[in-house]
């Protein structure tokens, strides 16, 4: 199976390789020192499942030069998902499949607006990696999860044929037929634990079983869950019992990526998150008060770290 990964941080990265050593065939789209210290020295996930070294590595900033795939995994940073989308037209045939990777909740319906329909589906990453160094991946956990499935619901030869190789690759493939729900369910707990390790600058074992700061979480994910069923996701009863559980039992060194964007004073995704949920509480008359804080005070460092 061939497989393009577009944007190759510790999400891509980390699935990419796993996926090369499986025996699939990997090209990643990168850039800049990265892309540089992978074409020269391979790329090395670091990890407690294992370290890997992928060497040589199938690296390039031309999508033209790959020509078209099976599988798109689309990891760009969400500011950037219409520039690439419109620069990977390259890589789509007439059965290839996209499978946004990105944080937030709308990342597929923006690629269909630019790549049709047909070759969007949705998924979710369930991966806490980050670029160490150009050409070096660190993974916290262990967890390496992806849900992914057609938009419409249908299980489709590419999406099955898709999951088999992830069994192969180590990576727990859960093919979906409630994508839209899947990526909620992830938003209650991304948009929140961001924010909320944004505004702390710190991890989640730090925050998590404070007295003071542990009730935040909680209502943290209450607004967006009500906000997810006043949009009409079916969001099951237990939704924020279970997202509550998982930051529980997470890694304590955990870090969400905006919170390590921020530290780093790079761009944070922060109008995706909050910014997107405060948005949609206004569309929907639901109140969002937890993340109008989290917006309102993250906003000066949405374009990096303020001068």
């Amino acid at each position: 199976m061939r497989i393009a990964v577009v944007g190759a941080g510790g999400v891509g990265g980390g699935y990419g390789a796993a996926l090369a050593t499986a025996g699939a065939d990997v090209t990643f789209i990168a850039r800049g020192r990265h892309l540089a210290a992978m074409n020269s020295e391979g790329l090395r996930v670091e990890s407690p499942r294992g370290d890997t070294h992928l060497q040589p590595t199938r690296a390039t900033d031309d999508p033209a030069s790959v020509g078209p795939v099976d599988i798109v995994l689309f990891c760009v940073k969400l500011w950037d998902v219409e520039t690439a989308g419109a620069a990977i037209r390259p890589l789509i045939g007439s059965g290839t499949a996209v499978i946004p990777l990105q944080n937030g909740i709308d990342a597929a319906e923006r690629l269909v607006a630019i790549l049709g329909e047909a070759a969007v589906m949705g998924g979710v990453a369930n991966i806490s990696a980050t670029i160490a160094a150009p050409g070096v991946i660190r993974q916290t956990g262990t967890a390496m999860r992806m849900v992914f499935g057609e938009l419409d619901g249908k299980t489709t030869p590419r999406a099955r044929a898709f999951a088999a190789l992830c069994a192969q690759a180590g990576i727990d493939g859960v093919l979906s037929t409630a994508i839209r729900t899947d990526l909620w369910m992830k938003f209650i707990l991304l948009a929140s634990n961001a924010g909320i390790m944004a505004l702390a600058r710190l991890p989640v074992g730090k925050l998590r079983d404070d007295p003071d700061i542990a009730p935040w979480f909680a209502a943290a994910y209450e607004e967006v869950a009500a906000v997810g069923r006043a949009a009409g996701v079916a969001l099951p009863p237990d939704a924020v019992a279970r997202t509550l559980d998982f930051t529980r039992n997470a890694p304590p060194d955990l870090m969400a990526s905006m919170a390590v964007d921020l530290l780093r004073g790079n761009r944070i995704e922060l109008p995706w998150l909050s910014g997107k949920v405060v948005t949609l509480g206004r569309v929907h008359d639901v109140p969002t008060p937890v993340h109008a804080f989290i917006h309102s005070m993250l906003k000066p460092y949405t374009m990096g770290r303020p001068d």
